[in-house]
């Protein structure tokens, strides 16, 4: 920006009537998976309506670089409910092992954001795709030779601009790490005071072990933490953060004001049947005995928060928007049995939707914490996502700013802005000043809200029908202009 004020006397090819509506700095989404779909104008359209302007991805472990072609393959498939798909592209090389040359590097898939996407990126070195890389689907910890390549591809993915590393815990391969090779792998972004972004281990009830081994990172690493999508009883959960902080953790976290999450449906599946190998996950899905030992170990009452939102294809696509419960009954089989058949008819590309019946005074509390930003953890994958990739931000606005006044206006700049910059060192962005990039919204007090639901999840929100980045507009009157300033973002 070259000028803030009346600007007397200044003539512009474009001009915004900002007449009572607030004009704010784009929003940083701290979490969002869009790696493969941000090229697309659906999800750049539902994330200009809210505001947001850059993205940060590579999250929870696993994305698509730098990788060889085998982890390529693996995680395009794996996480596909979530990432969307990416194939290898004609003429790269066929390489499965790291000493035979990676397929993707950071520098090259961030090279692919710019001047491709209305919205700017900002990347992560995923833990899973690296190990992956090195390890195929092994379990076993990570000898010398192994663990120096992964910090040798982490390095490399920080000399190309992530701004940080990424684990999921949560996900295969990442669940098999420990503490210490974790660390190892946050040295080289510790050295350069770049996050260590974390999907724990435990969230809800089992926050507290997840928060121990992400404070024990932090620690040995010397890394300040960043804890994705932390949701839970906010009375545990706040006093967590509070007691990592005392102990010299710089922590913080990201948190969406819904009461549900989103994940892949082979979650939901013990190691036993496979662990990374997924060729042998799918076979034993079709086992009768493997089949039996799985409805017997499962939880019935799981199959009553899983409401099915992406089934690309096959027999199964009558039951999206069913819990499996509901499907199973449906179909007169277990509910097991029909994860299991689900799965095996998309090849494991299938989601679900995840009822945590999270209460809103946790939600409210979680997100007045000093330690708080947004992000949406949206998903741009599925025939019926969760909403949140839609509607997030507004949401913060008009429930938490307008009705609730968990926030002011002042808060939620600094929430929805000014914080994730300096999080993720983007030190252009993340306010209005003199020599900031000119990445700016209008926003209309009385028309912001979102739309999106459960049941009708590609409602766009409103209120906020003009942005511009870089200077240059990206939306007007609520429509795409076409322009496409995006660009990766470097920490600085």
């Amino acid at each position: 920006m070259r000028e803030i004020g009346a600007c007397d006397g200044a003539h512009a090819r474009h001009e915004i009537d900002a007449s009572g509506r607030y004009v704010a700095p784009g929003f940083i989404d701290a979490h969002l998976h869009a790696d493969a779909v941000i090229h697309e104008q659906g999800p750049q359209l539902a994330l200009l309506r809210q505001g947001v302007t850059t993205v940060v991805l590579g999250q929870d472990g696993l994305s698509f670089a730098p990788a060889t072609s085998a982890a390529l393959a693996w995680v395009s498939r794996y996480f596909a409910a979530v990432n969307g798909y990416r194939a290898t592209e004609p003429g790269e090389p066929e390489s499965s092992s790291i000493d035979s040359g990676q397929v993707l590097t950071v520098a090259e898939l961030l090279d692919g954001y710019r001047g491709t996407t209305a919205v700017n990126t900002v990347y992560l070195v995923p833990h899973g795709t690296v190990r992956y890389s090195v390890m195929r689907g092994s379990p076993k910890p990570p000898d010398a030779d192994q663990l120096a390549a992964m910090v040798r591809l982490v390095e490399e993915g920080i000399d190309q601009g992530a701004a940080g590393i990424s684990s999921g815990l949560g996900y295969l391969p990442g669940r098999f790490a420990t503490v210490h090779e974790l660390a190892a792998l946050c040295a080289p972004a510790a050295r350069l005071g770049l996050p260590y972004v974390t999907h724990m281990r435990g969230y809800g009830q089992q926050a507290e072990l997840g928060m121990v081994e992400a404070a024990a990172i932090g620690r040995e690493a010397r890394v300040a933490v960043h804890v994705s999508h932390y949701h839970g009883p906010s009375g545990q959960l706040v006093g967590l953060v509070d007691a990592a902080r005392r102990g010299g953790i710089d922590i913080t976290y990201d948190t969406y004001p819904y009461g549900r999450g989103c994940s892949i449906l082979a979650r939901m599946l013990p190691d036993w049947f496979g662990g990374a190998e997924l060729d042998r996950v799918l076979d034993r899905l079709t086992d009768r005995t493997a089949r039996r030992r799985f409805a017997a170990e499962s939880d019935p009452a799981q199959w009553r928060t899983l409401t099915l939102s992406h089934v690309p294809a096959g027999s199964y696509r009558w039951a999206i928007g069913m819990r499996i419960s509901d499907a199973a009954d449906a179909a007169g089989v277990d509910p097991a049995d029909l994860c299991a058949d689900v799965l095996v008819d998309t090849a494991l590309d299938a989601g679900v939707v995840i009822d945590f019946s999270e209460d809103e005074e946790s939600i409210r509390e979680l997100l007045r914490h000093n330690a708080h930003m947004g992000g949406s953890d949206g998903i741009y994958i599925g025939e019926q996502p969760h909403p949140r990739g839609y509607g997030t931000f507004a949401r913060l606005i008009r429930r938490h700013v307008i009705e609730l006044g968990d926030w002011t206006w002042e808060e939620a700049v600094v929430h929805l802005s000014a914080r994730p910059a300096a999080r993720f060192r983007l030190h252009d962005r993340g306010t209005i000043a003199i020599g900031q990039a000119a990445d700016v919204i209008v926003i209309d007090p009385a028309a912001i809200s979102d739309h999106a639901t459960y049941i009708r999840p590609f409602r766009l929100a409103t209120g906020i029908d003009d942005v511009v980045v870089a200077g240059i507009p990206v939306l007007h009157r609520g429509h795409l202009t076409g322009r496409l300033p995006g660009v990766p973002l470097y920490p600085g």
